[in-house]
């Protein structure tokens, strides 16, 4: 059995990575970078659009009276938003929602 598996691999291997494929070369991943940096320069480029952050920095922090936020990015239930991201809230800054941006804070009763 041994014998029929040494003679197999090589050519089970070749199915698996054809010549010349390695997976994502140096090349690719360089190139790709540079088509995202210019397309956001491209967009940054115009100044009467706010950006994204801006947008989201507009947005006031959304008061929470326990101690976990629950976060899924869509508002009034579209469905349109991200993974369930549960937020702790013990620290008194607001804190952020790694999807979208949101800022979450407790509101302390006193």
């Amino acid at each position: 059995m041994a014998t029929a598996t040494r003679r197999l691999l090589p050519a089970l291997l070749k199915t698996l990575a054809p010549t010349g494929a390695r997976g994502l070369s140096t090349e690719k991943a360089v190139g790709a970078a540079a088509v995202v940096g210019s397309h956001t320069a491209k967009w940054m480029q115009d100044t009467s659009k706010k950006s994204p952050m801006e947008l989201i920095n507009e947005v006031p922090p959304i008061k929470v009276d326990g101690r976990i936020a629950v976060c899924e990015g869509a508002s009034e239930g579209l469905g349109l938003g991200h993974p369930i991201e549960y937020i702790c809230l013990d620290q008194e800054a607001p804190n952020v929602c790694k999807y979208c941006g949101l800022r979450y804070v407790q509101v302390h009763h006193h």
